[in-house]
């Protein structure tokens, strides 16, 4: 829910079915410029060296870092409940995220 000069404002979320289904993605790309970031969902076939984007979002620097607190809280909750994440010793943050 969202807070508007302290008051809680109830969202509905509208979702149609082709977007209700989701799309698969084990890759991302961001980039950013002064004034906003673009996040590119990818699938990475494991066969070959073939990635397609599969969705582009592109957000305020504000809405990112919103996105980036709400992402580690969720992580954050699901370490707890499942265990550690273990990633790729070799993965920095300037390596697509595959």
């Amino acid at each position: 829910m969202e807070k508007k000069q302290g008051k809680e404002v109830k969202l509905e979320l509208q979702l149609d079915e082709a977007v209700a289904g989701g799309l698969y993605v084990n890759m991302a790309v961001v980039n950013h410029n002064e004034n906003e970031f673009i996040i590119d969902a990818i699938f990475l076939q494991p066969q070959g060296p073939k990635a397609k984007v599969q969705a582009r979002l592109i957000t305020s620097p504000r809405h990112a870092k919103q996105l980036l607190a709400v992402l580690q809280t969720n992580v954050e909750n699901y370490e707890k409940r499942f265990g550690t994440i273990n990633l790729p010793a070799a993965q920095t943050s300037d390596t697509p995220l595959h």
